[in-house]
């Protein structure tokens, strides 16, 4: 299979800029080495998304990612990244105050994980904290419509669009992340109209999860998206293959083989070599 990022290059974020209104852009998370280096393959961006607090770290929200498990997760993403380009969450309190509060923190993610991008959540309210960010060099990736990070002080997990206020809130939400020079545009758990609309009208790529299939590209929780998810999925994800019962049959077997004294059998075990 041929890669979806180019094999001599890796995708930059102008690349995925340039791509608005063609091939649709591949997006999945990613948070360990080893996923990203099966990932990576097939995929235009890996998201190192906030939602490892959750996934990866039990955590009931993704309020629980700090500052130094983005960037743990987002330097263990760039060792298995050969050739997509690589974005790492700003975890909620990491910007929110000031701009220059913005700012330092993309610079410590940016330059500690070698990432190519930041991503934080948010429309009108942190258009000057993205404008800074780029203003220093460091390309950012908007986040709009449903934002985990808001989702105490919304009252839950709220699709977006519903309401002629909520649909004005999302149109000047994309355009203010548009002016403030974002390369790309998340939009999440948005009525499908409402998602469509968005992104006819904005001239940078949009990704969406949860929100239209004419978005300029798609994203998913790659635990979501392979089965390994514990807890229910959302409506807008697809299992393309289911491996919680593949853990739990191999972990079954292998407790019965050890129980059983089958394992380790000889071909697992060292023996000293025969002097003879």
């Amino acid at each position: 299979m041929v890669s979806a990022a180019s094999a001599d290059a890796r995708a930059s974020t102008e690349a995925i800029r340039q791509r608005k209104g063609g091939d649709p852009i591949v997006c999945l998370t990613a948070y360990t080495y080893p996923i990203a280096s099966l990932l990576d393959p097939h995929v235009d961006l890996l998201l190192v998304g906030d939602s490892v607090a959750m996934v990866l770290h039990g955590h009931a929200t993704t309020l629980g990612a700090t500052m130094d498990m983005m960037i743990l997760h987002g330097q263990a993403v760039m060792r298995g990244a050969r050739n997509a380009c690589v974005v790492v969450d700003m975890p909620a309190g990491s910007y929110e105050s000031s701009a220059a509060e913005a700012l330092a923190s993309a610079r410590r993610i940016f330059e500690e994980t070698g990432c190519h991008a930041v991503k934080l959540e948010g429309g009108t309210e942190v258009a000057d904290q993205i404008a800074a960010i780029v203003e220093a060099g460091i390309p950012v990736m908007g986040h709009i419509g449903l934002q985990p990070q808001s989702v105490e002080k919304d009252g839950g997990y709220k699709i977006k669009g519903r309401t002629d206020e909520s649909v004005r809130q999302l149109l000047a939400d994309a355009d203010a992340v548009e002016k403030a020079g974002a390369f790309s545009v998340v939009i999440e758990g948005t009525m499908e109209p409402v998602a469509a609309e968005i992104t006819r009208r904005l001239s940078i790529p949009t990704i969406g999860i949860g929100a239209s299939a004419a978005c300029d590209g798609q994203v998913l929780v790659i635990d979501d998206a392979i089965g390994l998810t514990v807890d229910r999925v959302p409506k807008f994800v697809k299992e393309y293959a289911e491996l919680r019962s593949a853990v739990s049959t191999a972990a079954m077997s292998y407790a019965a083989e050890v129980k059983a004294r089958a394992f380790p059998a000889p071909e697992h075990v060292f023996q000293p070599k025969d002097k003879t």
